[in-house]
């Protein structure tokens, strides 16, 4: 017998079948909340989320100083984190336009399209 068994906590201790579908759970929000990265440019600010906008973020145009494409590497990854460049905001490969703020803050939004998305951002801004 066990200790758990003795001191009647074996009802505590998660079962293999629990714990699968507990991580089955995670990865399935996970996956739904960073299915993808939408950004958006409107005449007053630069707009990103991700999936169904749970997460998002908005800088205003007039706080943007120099933005130019940049490739991501390997090690720097996906997701949301922080890298020596600024935050990192990605979903798939390792295109990305790095933008600087007037305030000397930088972060990265990854891109399938980098090129066309710096030429729509420097059109807002001017």
């Amino acid at each position: 017998m066990t200790v758990f068994f003795l001191l009647g906590l074996d009802r505590l201790v998660p079962t293999a079948r629990e714990v699968l579908f507990t991580v089955i759970g995670i990865l399935a929000v996970c996956g739904f909340v960073f299915s993808s990265l939408t950004i958006q440019i409107t005449d007053r600010a630069l707009r990103w989320q991700f999936g169904p906008g749970l997460i998002r973020k908005e800088v205003p145009l007039h706080d943007i100083e120099k933005a130019e494409v940049i490739e991501t590497t390997f090690l720097q990854g996906w997701g949301i984190h922080y890298t020596t460049r600024g935050w990192l905001y990605n979903v798939s490969g390792f295109g990305a336009v790095a933008v600087r703020l007037k305030s000397r803050k930088q972060f990265l939004l990854g891109t399938d399209e980098p090129k066309q998305l710096l030429a729509a951002l420097r059109h807002a801004i001017s």
